[in-house]
């Protein structure tokens, strides 16, 4: 059985000012989330299922669907503030989404099978990709058996500002046992890269430092375990406006329960992505390089 891609498409982007999704970054237009579906065909995924809004949907098939026909069976799940668990309705005055982990469980009714999640507008790898196809293929009579790609952070900050990352705890092993959300992350003019908290102080990471970017890898009981956490975050905070369930807080409370565990496997990738608007120069500038590397061609599912 192949592994499927769970692509995180509903987001608009606040920072960046737009529908980042849609925009393309390649010599024919292609997105980033193009060169995601192309690495994920070459190394062995069997289906894409794409989350993302009602409202955006037309655009979406037209512009992006459509170049996959023919080499990938594709899906699409709505994520909707309003898509809640019988019993649970959401603050009347709320407009922002709940949160990853909720992205995620929008494909419970069409993934039956090992899965991969990233996010849509992170440009992660070949290398990503080939590890974690691997991962799942291995995975695929396993329960409670996770794992994530884990990136160097010096290999994934942004020039045109403060980034947040996962900031991940691994055994000796190379499991993970927790991650922390660290915000207005950022090298320093002597090459350092620092942290900042609530207060403004500032905290140094090492550049080698793990981090988690979104990428992960499931089984179909994560859905289950998530549906019943969602639940139990509902009774405390459905009537908040901006409170979110992710993904890194549903992880770390099954690892922590002893429920599950997650393998990392470390990557050497340089993640880029459109986080700040001014990122996109340099993000099509990385695309050039990989395309005269020879490592993508110049048109993407031009395939003989």
């Amino acid at each position: 059985m192949k592994p499927t891609l769970l692509i995180l498409a509903a987001g608009m982007g606040s920072r960046y000012g737009g529908l980042k999704q849609l925009d393309g970054i390649g010599p024919n237009g292609e997105t980033i989330m193009d060169y995601s579906v192309y690495d994920a065909i070459r190394f062995g995924f069997g289906k894409i299922v794409f989350v993302i809004r009602h409202d955006f949907e037309k655009d979406f098939r037209e512009k992006v669907l459509s170049k996959y026909e023919s080499h990938i069976p594709v899906e699409v799940v709505f994520q909707a503030i309003d898509k809640l668990p019988s019993g649970f309705a959401p603050n009347p005055e709320r407009t922002k989404p709940w949160g990853t982990n909720h992205a995620v469980l929008m494909g419970r009714e069409v993934i039956n099978e090992p899965f991969a999640v990233i996010n849509a507008d992170d440009f992660y790898g070949q290398d990503s990709f080939r590890v974690l196809a691997q991962a799942l293929k291995n995975m695929e009579h396993s329960k409670n058996e996770y794992c994530m790609i884990g990136f160097h952070v010096g290999n994934t900050l942004s020039e045109s500002g403060e980034v947040s990352r996962g900031v991940c705890d691994v055994s000796a092993d190379g499991f993970l046992t927790n991650v922390t959300e660290r915000h207005h992350i950022m090298r320093r003019e002597d090459g350092s890269i620092s942290y900042g908290d609530e207060d403004g102080n500032r905290y140094r990471i090492e550049t080698n430092a793990l981090v988690s970017m979104n990428m992960w890898g499931f089984t179909p009981d994560y859905f289950d375990y998530s549906q019943n956490a969602l639940i139990e975050f509902l009774s405390s905070h459905c009537n908040d406006l901006k409170t979110e369930f992710y993904i890194p807080s549903m992880v770390n409370d099954l690892i922590k329960a002893n429920i599950a565990t997650v393998k990392v496997y470390q990557t050497k990738s340089t993640w880029f992505g459109v986080t700040y608007a001014a990122d996109k120069p340099s993000v099509i500038a990385n695309i050039t390089n990989l395309i005269t590397e020879g490592k993508y061609p110049n048109k993407l599912f031009d395939f003989k």
